[in-house]
């Protein structure tokens, strides 16, 4: 292991939040980050570097980690324990941390303003610090989100509560217990192992879930789909306006959080599936709810006509050139599976072309098309995720599905099939001369798939039946499919997930689809996804 990182630059040229983990712990000199001072939450709006624009879960990583960054603390260590050998050069003499995380001229300005904040820094006013600090933790105790954490994900949660245990809180504030339980309610244990979640996915879980069930043929008043629906109801998030609002103030609440709670970040894709899982059990019983999801989808449309996870415009790429952008998550702009989904919805809520937003995420997804016929998937790995989700939504549009793009879009498919009759797709291939990367093929993958095709009207296709069949062979543990592959990703090329239902209730869905369609003697998908 020593050996690789050595032959790849070493720990210097590891990533910013690796290289602010060393720092706190008095590896690397605070000179290895970027500078990111605290005054930053002071920052008008129209500034180019605000808080709004960029990501959710940018800003409530950043909100703490700026008062680390800028009292720059360091981590008792009473062993001793450093990782020098893990370096090329001596962690103190290395002058090269910084490097431009994009070859432009943008990259090399604002690598000039960096190196000009961190002479500055040091001479801010402390009264100006002091209310720099008061303005990030007011941002994250408004947004502390009980026990289930700011954010509701990992390294905001751990930011937070470095921050207040900085700053003095005292072991039993409120504030701070709370914080820790959050955190602590995210280890798992799965057997011998213990592991500790970047999230929980409920609301997500729960509607694939319902989808694949009612596929299936359990029918939508019955008590597990009842049960699920009044569940799903009873957490759609009606009377808070998040931070999405600062980009449609008249816009009301409406939507679904991927966790239990995260009421101040709900996201247009957990909205999506679940007002389709609604509608699909028998809509009239959650009418309203329905209805104000699809107002806030529509209200959430970026100008470009696609939609981003949990803003509206989230693309300001100026940002990306900045050296705390060398992860590439920055932003949260428009992408094809998340517009896709929303697509879904409104057509199968019997929103045709004559609707504007229709129209316009129709020519959004065909503008997004990559060369050889298909999509990228953003938040599932990768193509094969995205390409199913886009399919998926132009079928639900009433799109010619033998039209040439989407002609493609099968054909591509179809040459992606493995000799086991599978699909699969590695996370390598969010590396652009890495895109034909594939370990091996997966159940969550192979039913992407098939299910992409079905939607294209191939139900018939040798190729589906032949992925039917990898599905029925492939060997199970209880009710799920065996699957060890990372399937999905927070961040691409940096932070790649296994989300274990997918293994379930995925092949389950695409199993169900095909003897449904097979059965009717139909060639068309009747649902949004």
């Amino acid at each position: 292991a020593r050996d690789a990182i050595l032959a790849k630059g070493g720990a210097a040229r590891a990533n910013v939040f690796t290289r602010t983990a060393l720092a706190l712990f008095g590896q690397v000199p605070w000179r290895a980050v970027p500078t990111m001072p605290v005054e930053i939450m002071l920052l008008p709006r129209w500034f180019p570097f605000h808080m709004s624009k960029v990501s959710y879960w940018s800003r409530t990583v950043i909100a703490p980690l700026l008062v680390l960054m800028s009292l720059k603390p360091r981590a008792k260590n009473p062993k001793g324990v450093h990782i020098r050998e893990l370096f090329t050069t001596p962690p103190e003499a290395e002058r090269h941390y910084m490097r431009s995380a994009t070859p432009s001229a943008w990259a090399s300005f604002f690598l000039g303003v960096d190196r000009v904040l961190n002479l500055v820094e040091p001479f801010a006013p402390k009264v100006m610090r002091r209310r720099a600090v008061e303005r990030a933790m007011a941002f994250v105790h408004e947004r502390l989100n009980g026990e289930d954490g700011l954010g509701a994900i990992f390294p905001a949660m751990v930011n937070a509560v470095l921050a207040m245990e900085l700053l003095g809180y005292a072991k039993d504030d409120p504030r701070l217990v709370t914080a820790k339980r959050a955190i602590k309610n995210l280890l798992t244990r799965n057997g011998a192992r213990d592991y500790c979640q970047p999230c929980v996915s409920p609301i997500w879980d729960t509607g694939l879930a319902a989808h694949a069930l009612m596929e299936a043929g359990e029918s939508g008043d019955g008590e597990a789909i009842r049960k699920a629906a009044a569940w799903m109801a009873d957490r759609q998030i009606l009377d808070v306006k998040g931070d999405w609002a600062i980009q449609a103030p008249n816009l009301r609440p409406g939507g679904w959080a991927f966790q239990y709670r995260n009421d101040h970040y709900p996201d247009v894709d957990d909205t999506a599936v679940v007002a389709m899982a609604l509608d699909r059990a028998g809509g009239g019983t959650h009418r309203e709810n329905i209805a104000r999801a699809t107002e806030w989808i529509v209200g959430m449309q970026s100008r470009n006509g696609g939609w981003g996870a949990f803003d509206i415009d989230n693309d300001h790429q100026l940002l990306n050139n900045i050296p705390f952008a060398d992860h590439g998550a920055l932003l949260d702009p428009p992408t094809a599976d998340v517009s896709a989904r929303c697509l879904s919805m409104l057509a199968q809520l019997g929103h045709g072309k004559e609707h504007p937003a229709v129209a316009r995420a129709i020519a959004y997804l065909k503008r997004e098309q990559e060369a050889d016929g298909s999509w990228f998937g953003r938040w599932g790995t990768n193509y094969i995720y995205g390409t199913w989700s886009v399919l998926c939504a132009l079928n639900a549009a009433g799109e010619d599905m033998r039209a040439p793009y989407i002609r493609k879009a099968v054909d591509w498919l179809l040459s992606r099939q493995r000799a086991d009759g599978g699909w699969g797709e590695d996370g390598a291939t969010y590396w652009k001369e890495r895109r034909a990367e594939a370990k091996a093929s997966t159940p969550s993958q192979t039913a992407w798939a098939t299910l992409g095709l079905m939607a294209a009207g191939e139900v018939d296709h040798p190729a589906v039946k032949r992925g039917m069949e990898y599905l029925v062979a492939q060997p199970r543990e209880g009710a799920r499919w065996r699957e060890k592959h990372y399937n999905a990703v927070g961040f691409p090329r940096v932070f790649h997930l296994l989300y274990h239902g997918y293994a379930a209730y995925f092949p389950l869905w695409a199993l169900a689809r095909y003897r449904n369609l097979q059965r009717g003697n139909a060639k068309t998908v009747a649902f949004g996804m």
